[in-house]
This record gives structure tokens, C-alpha cells and sequence, in this order.
């Protein structure tokens, strides 16, 4: 089914306000929330509102975001254990003030959870001139490659360039799948692909809720476990705990750099966007059947067509979950 892009925050603003989020932390995560469905990724769309309402349950009242200490290029928040959604967009801005002013910046956050699409944040700054890097740690829910218990998250890591137009982002997560696709295919009815999780016995499942009881495996074998250790340590550099059995302290880590500290300032982004161009004219592999993409270019795209449209897709019965939850 699809919903206009009002009713769609609206109702997601509902549901987030009714299981006890303020009116304008609601309204930021409603907007992420929002942006993601535009540019394809349906598992960290609207969906995410069910989990966050059952974290929810199980909280205290989140108290004030604060910066608990500060010097020239470098801040550390307290989030208050307020959703990451909104606990991001504090410490992305913070990193952005700070390097607008000394060129660099690194900002860690903690006592936050969820921290939604990390290219959301990236993009906030290089929208702005800025590159800038984010990483988190999540709970545990992912196994280090050739093991089966669960020390890790999904990890994700993001970095994004501006450029002339459009900002270049990548945003890898450092699992086979994310937890909030696991979620998603549960609640849909439908099994996982081959080779994404095991069961808490340690053999491999296509079960979603035996995938939940279980391990979600590493990408890449070795090399994203190592990425997904690296992700952990920044993290817990950040403040969080050396594994996160419950959803909270989760740690995040943002450097923000001014490119203007090395070359003019129209000079890299114009670059940047000439090796864009460099890249969509590589010739493709012959059996790819299409042209060369740099990552972060179908979100841009899919983004652009659905803000014309107005409208977002949403699946029957995550709309009937959201519209109990909104007490609809």
C-alpha cells in the first residue's frame, strides 16, 4: 500500500509520541524515518517504529541530551538514554560547529540506542562541505567469524564526501543482514536468505525467530568481522560497554573533517564529483547489464522519484501494526 508523505510521518509521530517519546524527538526520528522509505530501505523505514515502541516499554523516561565535555576538536555527549535517532543529530551538528571553526572534529556519544541509517547523519554534514565518518557499536547480535555466540553488533560504518551536487556516501553494515531486516521478514511472514544467520545451537537458519535466538553472521568473512571489531572498539572508546547484551550504551563515534585544511575551498568537492563521473563511465562488466554506480547513488535517485511521487510503500500489515500503535 502507499502513504503520502504527511500522513506517512504523522502516523509514525503518533505511534512514537503514544509509547512515549517527546513531540520533538518524535518528530526528528518520524522525518529519518521518512527519508529511509523515500530512498528504498524498507527494513529502516517505518517498520522501526514497532521495535522502538517495544523498547520503549521496558525504559525509564529519557532525560536532558548534554555535552559533558568539550575542548577545540573534540566533544562527548551524554545522551540521556534518548533513542541514537535524535541523540546523532546532536552530535553530528556538534562535530560540524567544532570543525567549522578548528577543521577537524571527532565527537563520541553514549547512554543512547537505535541509531537508524548512518548515511543520514553523514550526509547532514557533507551537505554542508564537511567529509565526515560515523560508526556505532549496536547489541550484540552478530557472531566473529568462525564462531557462533553472539560479542557483537551489526556495526555499521559510514563516510561521506560533498561534492558539486549530491554528497558521495557509502554506508556498509559489517553483518550478512541487520537486525531490523531479521525483524521485518518476521513480521512479514517470510524466511531469510540462505546463509545469514544460525540458530542458537549454531547451525545455520532461514527462521527469523530462531535467527533473533541465535547469531546473525559476519560479512566478508574475516575482513568484516575485523571491520566489525574496529566498529566495537570506537565504541566502547565512545563510552558503551565491551558487549551489549540489552538495547542501550551504545556508542558513537563521528569525525567531521574540513576539506578547506587542505586544498581551496570549491577545489575537493569538484573533485569529488569528477571521480563520480570517472566511475559511472567505467565500462561494465559484461553480464552486469547496466552501468557502473557509485554507492549511495540509488538511494540519491530512488529518493528523488518518490519526493515527485509524494508517496512511500508500506506493507499492509506493518501499517496495521503502526495504526494499533498510534490508536488508530
Amino acid at each position: 500500500m502507499q502513504l503520502t508523505l504527511a500522513d506517512a510521518t504523522d502516523l509514525a509521530i503518533r505511534a512514537l509520541s503514544r509509547a512515549g517519546m517527546t513531540a520533538e524527538n518524535a518528530r526528528i526520528t518520524a522525518d529519518h524515518l521518512v527519508d529511509a522509505a523515500l530512498c528504498g530501505h524498507e527494513y529502516s523505514s517505518l517498520p522501526r517504529v514497532i521495535a522502538l515502541a517495544e523498547a520503549m516499554r521496558d525504559k525509564p523516561p529519557a532525560t536532558a541530551i548534554r555535552v559533558i565535555r568539550e575542548n577545540h576538536c573534540s566533544a562527548l555527549i551524554d545522551g540521556g538514554d534518548n533513542v541514537a535517532y535524535v541523540v546523532s543529530i546532536h552530535a553530528i551538528d556538534k562535530a560540524v560547529e567544532i570543525a567549522r571553526k578548528n577543521g577537524v572534529a571527532v565527537v563520541c556519544a553514549n547512554n543512547t540506542w537505535f541509531s537508524g541509517r548512518l548515511a543520514y547523519y553523514v550526509e547532514r554534514a557533507a551537505r554542508q562541505g564537511f567529509i565526515a565518518m560515523h560508526t556505532t557499536n549496536t547489541t550484540a547480535r552478530v557472531a566473529p567469524h568462525g564462531g557462533v555466540d553472539r560479542l557483537m553488533g551489526t556495526n555499521p560504518f559510514a563516510i561521506a564526501f560533498p561534492g558539486e551536487d549530491d554528497p558521495l556516501i557509502i554506508d556498509i553494515g559489517t553483518s550478512q543482514t541487520t537486525w531490523g531486516d531479521v525483524v521485518l521478514a518476521r513480521t512479514k511472514g517470510e524466511p531469510l536468505p540462505e546463509g545469514m544467520a544460525v540458530n542458537p545451537a549454531g547451525y545455520p537458519t532461514t527462521d527469523p525467530d530462531e535467527a533473533l535466538e541465535g547469531a546473525i553472521l559476519p560479512w566478508g568473512g574475516p575482513r568484516g568481522s575485523g571491520l566489525a571489531l574496529a566498529v566495537q572498539l570506537l565504541g566502547i572508546l565512545a563510552g558503551s560497554d565491551l558487549v551489549i547484551d540489552d538495547i542501550s550504551n551504545y556508542g558513537l563515534f563521528f569525525m567531521v573533517i574540513d576539506p578547506r585544511l587542505f586544498m581551496p575551498s570549491d577545489q575537493f568537492p569538484a573533485r569529488v564529483s569528477a571521480f563520480r563521473q570517472v566511475i559511472a563511465a567505467n565500462r561494465p562488466l559484461a553480464a552486469s547489464g547496466g552501468a557502473v554506480r557509485v554507492p549511495g547513488d540509488s538511494s540519491q535517485q530512488k529518493r528523488r522519484a518518490n519526493r515527485e511521487k509524494g508517496v512511500i510503500n508500506l506493507d499492509e500489515k506493518v501499517y496495521a501494526k503502526l495504526c494499533e500503535l498510534a490508536g488508530k
